[in-house]
């Protein structure tokens, strides 16, 4: 990768983390004022009960800094640079915005409603399935797509052909919502993001790949930015507006790298959340008994004794750890 694109990076990050910051800063009385505070459930952990009426929506604020200085990265990238127009980093914005706007309905719907529950099921997983189908469709048109899947550290792919999409579109969807699922606790979603991010970002000054390390230095400068008031004790939460559009960032990153499996990796503790939803659903509904003391497994850490701090901590940490393996076997 050429020395503008470095240059581009480190730009790209700084101005995305001040501004992120900044969003964020102003945004929290403004939400205060319209009274979109965040509704507590009964079932969740009763210290969690001082969380409620903080706001939430806050990841409006990453997501228009993200928007607005990947804009003018593009812009100057390609008017300064012989790099042609980033189409599938284009793609993969408008995709995440696209989440993200399935989140803001979600949220508004509950402040609408004045609980903790916005569209149902069902809603939230049709729209997502559509954003899902048009972002693969777009990004096969304009050739940013194979019918290969690859498997992680390995010189092997099978070429599934059009059983390729669904296949995509599962994983798609799973990590988004993985990712929503992530978001329970002050600052877990956005310190696991900015890992997964940084580790995407390394890969991408070894393979050579502009949009990933545009992509991966907005979203590390987002969550720095938007953490300055989401870590505990947290001033200001993201909602499904914000981890909705994290989801998708970050998946698109794997996509972006030619490797949508390696998200499974490098996103470990997001399939962790959600495999201990369904094995504690499926435990209970087989059994009538529990395997966690509470489901996504950060809540099952609360009720063990740890502190928000440690468990942000262990898990971002876990998922360095990962990650860097990750990245060291994928360049091996």
């Amino acid at each position: 990768m050429s020395n503008p694109v470095y240059i581009f990076f480190t730009a790209t990050l700084v101005c995305v983390f001040l501004l992120s910051a900044f969003f964020t800063k102003l945004i929290i009385p403004k939400l205060k004022s319209l009274k979109l505070g965040q509704t507590i459930l009964e079932i969740g952990p009763r210290w969690h009960k001082n969380k409620e009426g903080t706001p939430t929506m806050g990841g409006v604020a990453f997501i228009s800094a993200i928007l607005a200085v990947c804009a003018i990265s593009v812009f100057l990238l390609t008017s300064l640079t012989d790099i042609s127009l980033p189409a599938k980093l284009i793609i993969t914005l408008i995709f995440a915005v696209a989440n993200g706007t399935i989140g803001v309905i979600d949220d508004m719907t509950k402040f609408k409603n004045h609980r903790n529950e916005g569209l149902s099921a069902s809603q939230k997983f049709l729209l997502q399935l559509l954003a899902g189908g048009l972002y693969l469709a777009a990004m096969s048109y304009f050739g940013g797509l194979t019918t290969v899947m690859h498997i992680p550290f390995t010189d092997f792919g099978f070429d599934l052909g059009i059983v390729y999409y669904p296949i995509a579109l599962i994983l798609i969807t799973g990590i988004v919502n993985s990712v929503n699922l992530t978001d329970g606790i002050d600052g877990l979603a956005s310190s696991v993001t900015l890992v997964a991010a940084a580790a995407f970002a390394v890969l991408s000054f070894f393979i050579k790949n502009t949009e990933l390390s545009l992509l991966s230095a907005a979203l590390i400068g987002g969550c720095l930015g938007f953490l300055t008031y989401n870590f505990y004790p947290a001033r200001i939460f993201m909602g499904d507006t914000g981890s909705l559009f994290l989801g998708a960032g970050i998946t698109g990153c794997a996509f972006l790298a030619n490797d949508p499996l390696l998200i499974l990796v490098i996103g470990i503790i997001y399939v962790f959340e959600s495999l201990s939803v369904i094995l504690q659903v499926t435990s209970f509904k087989l059994t009538g008994k529990r395997i966690f003391k509470m489901s996504p497994i950060h809540h099952h850490f609360e009720k063990c004794g740890w502190s928000e701090i440690k468990i942000v901590s262990v898990f971002s940490l876990f998922t360095l750890i990962i990650s860097t393996l990750a990245v060291v076997l994928t360049l091996a």
